[in-house]
């Protein structure tokens, strides 16, 4: 998928699957989620589902420990 074919719709709607996925599945990998959601989206869209997933849980980590980062905020 080139990146001019890409809509701001279809990173939202990633998330938002994502998200209803994690809930769903808290142990679940990311292979996991690309087989169950992956089909709902372009072929090619595998990379961003993963970055999704992965940022999803990098900021719940944050949020369960009280880990603050120097950049936040600025």
């Amino acid at each position: 998928m080139r990146f001019r074919e890409d809509k701001p719709q279809d990173l939202e709607r990633a998330r938002r699957a994502v998200l209803d996925w994690r809930e769903q599945h808290p142990d679940g990998t990311a292979e996991e989620m690309l087989a169950a959601i992956g089909k709902d989206f372009h072929p090619d869209y595998g990379t961003v589902l993963r970055a999704v997933l992965y940022r999803t849980d990098l900021r719940s980590a944050k949020i369960t420990t009280g880990i603050k980062v120097a950049t936040e905020g600025q």
